[in-house]
């Protein structure tokens, strides 16, 4: 049982004071050259299943073998916490991947709720897709705590979570691994925020973050596309873990943004990653949904930068004043950026080889 915060910070204090005792104990000689073999990668994400971008995220990083994959961490986002972190370790399961762990994080954003959702829908407009909170139906029904488990379609995962929660996993990752780890974030920032918080010397720790969410200058794609597609949910649904995170002094971040939205998960798609059946092509094919592969994409890159064809450097934060624009990105050219408010230039992604992504994808998704 994972107690709430305010009940374990004792028990935090200790642990967060363990991990950051490990700053003054020197890497072994083979720990350092066990980790040049291989980049270490810790995914966050809020891994709505079965199947979907989500859950297909961590191909491209399982498959890699140039990636080490230290840990999958869970917070809610587009599902309730404790169903994605039973969908995730089911895949993990189909894919023979079981070994890898899977840290439970963050029930509820930092100040974040369904009543003040509700409330910004009312004065704002409707907010096309909500995650665990009425997804892209209405948030009038939706629970305002997590609810108890369902029965997986699946079926239940028979390995645990890990024991340790996904903040102070990832603490503990980066510091037994200074300057190694990259972070990849594709849901909701929450268990980031509340890592550099316990520890602030988290995000410099780490090698870098890279991070799908920052869309720019979408608001005419919600009138001529489809609005869901133009909806900044990964910001929206925790914008002060967002602007936490991306004013951190994290080494290197990369935003795959806009691009993420321009290569679909078609039918024609699916079937031919089918064409080799596997229990895990199997699985996708099963529960095969019609998205931008936005996670995938972002995961392709933190594996292979070289997919990175065109870029543009900027400055960038989440508003979090509570108006209209609540949860957007906003960025800045270097000579206009508020620096003294801790803004970080990051690398927004703007063009990627997306023939060998595509073709990449496939390989990795039936190798597994």
């Amino acid at each position: 049982m994972r107690l709430p915060i305010s009940l374990s910070a004792l028990r935090i204090t200790t642990a967060v004071a363990s991990v950051l005792a490990l700053l003054s104990t020197p890497v072994s000689r083979a720990q350092a050259e066990g980790a040049s073999e291989q980049a270490l990668v810790i995914e966050d994400n809020d891994f709505l299943g079965p199947g979907g971008s989500d859950i297909q995220s961590v191909i491209p990083l399982l498959a890699n073998p140039h990636i080490k994959v230290l840990g999958f961490t869970v917070s809610t986002g587009d599902d309730w916490e404790n169903a994605e972190s039973a969908h995730l370790r089911r895949f993990l399961e189909i894919a023979h991947k079981s070994d890898i762990p899977v840290a439970d994080g963050a029930v509820y954003p930092l100040i974040n709720t369904v009543a003040l959702m509700k409330l910004r829908e009312q004065e704002f407009g409707r907010i096309p897709w909500k995650g665990a909170w009425g997804g892209l139906g209405s948030i009038d029904k939706a629970a305002e705590t997590q609810p108890a488990l369902p029965k997986l379609p699946e079926g239940a995962p028979k390995t645990a979570a890990a024991s340790e929660s996904a903040a102070l996993f990832m603490i503990r990752m980066v510091h037994e691994h200074p300057h190694q780890v990259t972070i990849f974030e594709a849901g909701p920032m929450t268990n980031l925020a509340l890592a550099i918080r316990l520890d602030p010397t988290f995000a410099a720790t780490a090698k870098q973050l890279v991070f799908m969410g920052g869309l720019l200058d979408t608001n005419m794609m919600s009138i001529t596309g489809n609005a869901d597609f133009a909806s900044d949910f990964n910001m929206i649904f925790d914008p002060e873990a967002a602007h936490i995170t991306l004013t951190a002094p994290w080494a290197n971040i990369t935003v795959v943004g806009n691009i993420s939205n321009d290569v679909m998960m078609t039918k024609d798609y699916m079937a031919k990653i089918n064409q080799k059946p596997t229990a895990v092509t199997s699985y996708l094919s099963k529960y095969y949904s019609p998205l931008p592969m936005w996670d995938e994409m972002a995961a392709a890159i933190t594996a292979d930068p070289s997919l990175i064809q065109q870029s543009v450097k900027a400055y960038m934060d989440i508003d979090i004043s509570k108006g209209i624009h609540y949860g957007h990105a906003h960025v800045w050219p270097k000579d206009l950026a508020p620096r003294a408010m801790h803004v970080r230039e990051v690398t927004i992604v703007q063009k990627i080889d997306a023939d060998r992504f595509l073709t990449s994808f496939v390989q990795q998704a039936q190798s597994l």
